[in-house]
């Protein structure tokens, strides 16, 4: 058993976590708002995106982890996965409906259709390699490398990383594209992400416990019905991420969007509001996820998701048309609600790791990417625009109106529909408690009988 993560583990896990969730975070929030306000604004096609992405991201991850538990190899989808992740992410940067004009001779509006396609399959192909590399290699390298022992701590790491991204992509990214564009700026971002896997090249090392398992055949093997009633902690757990997600993705794609549309907030304004937000959420979870390995996971998820939806609940009610106060609450509640956010998906993924059966690690991470992200990117931006439309809010009538506009805007009320949709983590929580508790003590008395 290895007693320690290990000095290279981590830079490993925090080069690879920390690129690559920078990537993503672009690709949630700037890629729906580079379509949005440079190709057309919709709120339907930034929808579509969000869902086609996340059935290509599940499908990828589903085909990849079980190729790479086939083969024994993490290392080079990882290393050659990042390569070519970045290339397709400088490719993104340079759509624009001027670009398909000059190469097709159509017209203004039939370009605008065509960019808005290209877009959209521009963004699967993408997550094509993201999800080779980070959900499905990635994922597997880090449970492969690390122990119950210690896990909660890593997954604390992990689980800030995201915001960390966040708060670099919502602030300093906003920046950046005002002063050098989005086609520069992605194409700077492709190289970083290249670079990164170039360096995973020679500095990768997969575990000396991973071995050759399995085949293609086993793409299904997490959905049997003996394998899911082997291993019912692992499913009920996913099942509070598939709660989480969901709630996560009726607000997230349109977060940015809101800010600047709905509360008129400006790029140094909303840029501040993460910042203070996420820098004080992550250094609480902190001390919350190191608490974790030493208490019972299960409790604290009910305290993190309780957190979670009262600080969605406030953003829904930082609804005051002063902008003053606008900052001040949504700051607050910001605050509260990355807490939750951060805290639900340590603790949830670190029991994900505890109850992934070893020897089934690659195969299994396809069925994590069905409840972390294609159901959640299927409903939750579903449920998200459904309400935007039906509020129908006008961006003329909230906001300056020399910012680009469409024929509605998000609505605070995504908020309130994500706080009522966490409250079903509160319905699955037992569930899980029974199942680990039934599991525990089918362990013992294996373990019992073996010794006799």
């Amino acid at each position: 058993m290895q007693e320690t993560f290990g000095k290279k583990n981590w830079f490993i896990l925090l080069l690879f976590g920390m690129i690559g969730q920078i990537a993503w975070s672009v690709e949630n929030m700037y890629f729906n708002l580079f379509v949005y306000e440079e190709i057309a604004p919709s709120l339907s096609m930034i929808t579509l995106m969000v869902q086609l992405s996340g059935v290509m991201a599940t499908v990828a991850t589903l085909v990849a982890g079980t190729w790479s538990d086939k083969v024994g190899n993490r290392r080079s989808f990882i290393s050659w996965g990042y390569a070519i992740w970045g290339v397709t992410v400088a490719l993104f940067g340079c759509l624009s409906q001027k670009t398909t004009q000059n190469l097709t001779g159509v017209n203004f509006e039939v370009a605008v259709s065509i960019t808005l396609t290209a877009a959209i399959v521009g963004d699967c192909i993408m997550t094509l390699f993201s999800s080779t590399a980070n959900d499905a290699a990635f994922n597997a390298w880090v449970t492969d490398n690390t122990e119950k022992e210690y896990r909660g701590k890593v997954e604390g790491i992990i689980s800030i990383l995201p915001l960390a991204a966040m708060l670099v992509v919502a602030g300093g990214f906003g920046m950046l594209v005002s002063a050098i564009g989005y086609k520069a700026l992605f194409i700077a971002l492709g190289v970083v992400i290249s670079a990164c896997g170039v360096v995973g090249i020679f500095t990768v090392k997969d575990s000396p416990a991973l071995l050759k398992n399995g085949s293609f055949k086993d793409i299904f093997y997490g959905f049997k019905p003996s394998v899911i009633r082997s291993n019912t902690p692992f499913y009920y757990t996913l099942l509070v991420v598939l709660v989480y997600g969901i709630a996560c993705q009726i607000f997230m794609p349109y977060l940015i969007i809101y800010m600047k549309t709905y509360l008129g907030f400006s790029v140094l304004e909303y840029s501040a509001v993460f910042a203070i937000a996420i820098i004080a959420g992550a250094a609480l979870n902190v001390y919350l996820t190191k608490l974790s390995d030493k208490k019972d996971k299960v409790k604290m998820l009910y305290l993190a998701a309780a957190i979670f939806a009262v600080g969605l609940l406030g953003m829904y009610l930082a609804n005051f048309k002063n902008k003053t106060a606008d900052l001040i609450v949504f700051g607050i509640a910001g605050f509260v609600m990355i807490t939750g956010y951060i805290l639900v998906a340590a603790l949830s993924g670190a029991q994900v790791r505890d109850y992934t059966p070893q020897g089934s690690v690659g195969k299994l991470q396809g069925v994590r990417m069905v409840f972390s992200v294609l159901i959640p990117m299927l409903v939750g931006p579903l449920i998200g625009n459904a309400i935007n439309a039906a509020q129908g809010n006008k961006l003329s009538d909230l906001s300056s109106p020399d910012v680009m506009t469409t024929e509605y805007i998000p609505a605070p009320e995504i908020f309130l529909a994500a706080a009522i949709c966490t409250l079903l983590v509160f319905a699955v929580l037992p569930l899980l408690s029974r199942a680990i508790k039934k599991k525990t003590q089918s362990e013992e008395i294996n373990e019992t009988q073996n010794e006799l």
